[in-house]
């Protein structure tokens, strides 16, 4: 879970708040006193830490708060937006230019993904209609090329080259004289990276600057590292002048606090962040849908979005028409569970979920469950997929021997089915209007029921 510790500390200070039906100023003060330690504990700046309290407890000591009914939600919620806007209060995305390329210079430490990410932004940008082209200007660290052409393949945009060319600046310039020529919209500029900060990786950075003159630099962070992150962003723009700030890791980043320290401490936005390898595990940041999720309220939003941009909308309207009908098969249910393997990690999904239960967000949730029901329904036959009735005792022997799995597993997937199905048929019932005409049964757009 992405800042586990955090939001567990601050979700188990704010609850006891929300218990109450008056608030003394005894109360805000120990309450105040656990969230310092627990955003300190979290490797939050120390600066940053004491004006978030200081804010809280002023606006929590307000007539905002003692004059109201519930006045441990409203506490709530003034840290819910002091915290948002510790992030950034809005979404901060790339200004493209009227007149295109928009030209992107990617900067950073070497190991923090920079290379990754120049893919997964062109990535991004391409489902958005973009023409993208990745510049390789790393010509010190060995196969940086050759990775940023197979994450770029990967990815399906244009990557350029020279690897003749030793000189950055120069494969800088004539990159985005070529994307021109192409016409390429987007430009995303790879460039080297040290171990560490050093006068000759900024003068080569500050050289391609000059000459490629680019709407904008990001800076890639790796944001486990927690307040080194920030110093490195301070140390970066200090040289260069960054314009954004793209955090890697934060699915491995327990703390948080690179993510809450940053923009108060340099005073620049987090742009985009990656919670997973994968090239579409790279979210552009939203403060007040991160605050949400750290406080334990969910992220519906984003939830509905990955799905959208996931699901096949076409797919989803068949669906729709076969569960009307009460006609849904195995093959269905194979569709489906594609469908969310795509939204990632069930246990990412979940922490999504607005009002989910602690104990489902802790669950030990296996992925691979998903594996094996994918196995077990491939080793049925077309027939046994569009009639589950008809798969006796010796065919269940046969797909769990075909699927690597147990009799009990498949029994356990057929049982499954038919409820759901029965499910169904109750849901179908209750849509009937008053003429007893089946009713439309709404989904959001593109968001299927997740089986």
């Amino acid at each position: 879970m992405i800042f586990e510790g955090l939001a567990d500390k601050l979700q188990s200070t704010l609850k006891d708040l929300r218990g109450k039906g008056k608030l003394s100023e005894k109360d805000i003060d120990t309450a105040m006193r656990e969230v310092k330690l627990a955003l300190l504990e979290a490797d939050v700046n120390f600066k940053v830490v004491k004006d978030f309290v200081k804010k809280v407890k002023e606006r929590s000591l307000g007539a905002e708060v003692m004059e109201s009914l519930t006045p441990g939600q409203q506490v709530v919620k003034i840290v819910n937006d002091e915290m948002t806007n510790l992030m950034g209060s809005v979404q901060s995305r790339i200004s493209f230019t009227s007149k295109p390329p928009t030209v992107v210079m990617m900067v950073g430490l070497q190991g923090a993904g920079k290379t990754t990410t120049v893919a997964k932004i062109g990535h991004l940008f391409k489902k958005q209609g973009k023409v993208p082209m990745a510049i390789a200007c790393d010509v010190y660290r060995p196969a940086a090329i050759k990775q940023l052409q197979v994450v770029g393949e990967q990815a399906g945009i244009t990557v350029y080259t020279e690897e003749g060319n030793k000189n950055p600046v120069s494969i800088a310039k004539n990159g985005v004289e070529r994307a021109k020529v192409l016409g390429h919209d987007l430009v995303l500029i790879d460039t080297a990276g040290r171990l560490h900060i050093d006068g000759e990786l900024m003068d080569e950075l500050k050289q391609i600057k000059e000459q490629v003159r680019p709407t904008e630099i990001l800076l890639v962070v790796d944001s486990m590292t927690g307040q080194d992150a920030v110093n490195v962003s301070q140390s970066f723009d200090e040289a260069l002048g960054v314009d954004g700030i793209v955090l890697t890791k934060l699915d491995g980043d327990t703390r948080g606090g690179a993510a809450l320290s940053i923009k108060a401490v340099t005073g620049k936005p987090i742009k985009f962040s990656a919670i997973g390898e994968k090239l579409g595990d790279l979210e552009p940041f939203y403060p007040d849908r991160m605050a949400s999720r750290i406080l334990g309220m969910g992220d519906m939003l984003s939830l509905i979005e990955k799905a959208q941009s996931s699901f096949d909308e076409k797919e989803a309207k068949k669906l729709e028409e076969k569960i009307k009908k009460q006609e849904l098969d195995f093959d269905d249910f194979l569709m489906q569970m594609q469908q969310i393997k795509k939204l990632g990690p069930l246990k990412n999904i979940i922490e999504m979920i607005p009002g989910m239960p602690k104990n489902m967000k802790d669950m030990d949730i296996d992925d691979n469950a998903l594996v094996h029901i994918e196995a077990i329904i491939r080793s049925m036959t077309l027939k046994e997929r569009r009639n589950p009735d008809i798969i006796n005792a010796s065919r269940r022997k046969r797909i769990a021997s075909g699927s690597g799995t147990s009799i009990a597993e498949v029994n356990k997937l057929i049982k499954q089915f038919g409820e759901m199905k029965k499910m169904m048929k109750k849901m179908g019932s209750m849509s009937k209007n008053k003429k007893g005409k089946r009713g439309m049964m709404n989904f959001p757009k593109g968001f299927n029921l997740p089986f």
